[in-house]
């Protein structure tokens, strides 16, 4: 470990990975109580025609894909809650037309589009300084609007009919929370790519509910877990030469069924006593 932090793009990496962890523990505690992993889904891949539109522009694509992000997040919450259409078929739609613009900007992109499969895949290993700096300017109004709504918030994720006629404004809170996961998003997609974004926003946060109740305590629990976790992968990626982002999925994915097979051997034990 201490070998690879002499290196800067190492260094770069372990730093975007616990700036990383905060977004995901902040955010998806949100989209699990929620339930919004299809509707984040559906985000993440429309994306891509942000991305599309950065190589067909001839800028940075994570500079179009930021307002492409909470465009496509804000359409698919007013088609979903305004339309006839059930929410999944919406879903459906607009991450098949973000997919398919982003393809046809990309072919009409004079030249070669570098980095693309990193866009897709994630590289965490060639994160910038500008990035970093991106992603902490990100972090800090997702912490900031999240303190501030925190308990209505609440209210709205565990039950919307109640925030409602407690005289929460849930439209509000409901297109506010799509936005928040627009910008998680693109804070993501140079982590483990916009294929593999959702599974970093979920499994720390389902791993840190085996073991607390507590919303507040879950992000807490989210972020300590991500942020281990997300190290450890890109640890083991530099030492065995793997795929970054597989690498941090994986890591992730095992470190969650571990903790479930002790949660429930844990539960069996208390039950025999």
């Amino acid at each position: 470990m201490m070998e690879a932090l002499q290196f800067e793009f190492m260094r770069n990496a372990f730093l975007t990975a616990i700036l990383a962890s905060i977004c995901c523990g902040v955010i998806g505690v949100y989209i699990v109580f929620k339930r919004m992993l299809g509707l984040s889904g559906g985000i993440a891949h429309a994306a891509f025609g942000g991305i599309g539109l950065g190589y067909f522009l001839g800028v940075n694509p994570l500079f179009t894909v930021l307002p492409f992000s909470i465009a496509s997040a804000l359409g698919i919450g007013f088609v979903s809650r305004r339309s006839k259409l059930p929410e999944d078929t919406t879903i459906g739609i607009f991450w098949a037309l973000g997919m398919a613009l982003g393809i046809i900007l990309i072919k009409m992109t004079p030249g070669y589009a570098p980095d693309l499969f990193g866009y897709l895949f994630g590289n965490i290993l060639t994160v910038t300084i500008a990035d970093i700096w991106l992603m902490l300017v990100l972090d800090v109004l997702i912490v900031l609007i999240v303190a501030f709504l925190y308990n209505d918030l609440l209210s709205f994720s565990f039950d919307e009919e109640f925030a409602r006629v407690s005289g929460v404004a849930v439209n509000f809170l409901y297109y506010t929370l799509l936005c928040l996961v627009a910008l998680s998003v693109v804070m993501l997609i140079k982590v483990v790519g916009m294929i593999l974004v959702i599974a970093l926003m979920t499994l720390p946060v389902a791993m840190a509910k085996q073991y607390t109740h507590s919303l507040r305590k879950t992000i807490y629990l989210s972020i300590i877990f991500g942020a281990i976790l997300t190290i450890g992968g890109i640890w083991i990626s530099y030492a065995f030469n793997f795929a970054t982002g597989a690498t941090i999925i994986l890591t992730l994915g095992a470190a969650f069924l571990l903790s479930s097979i002790y949660k429930n051997i844990a539960q069996q034990f208390r039950k025999a006593k």
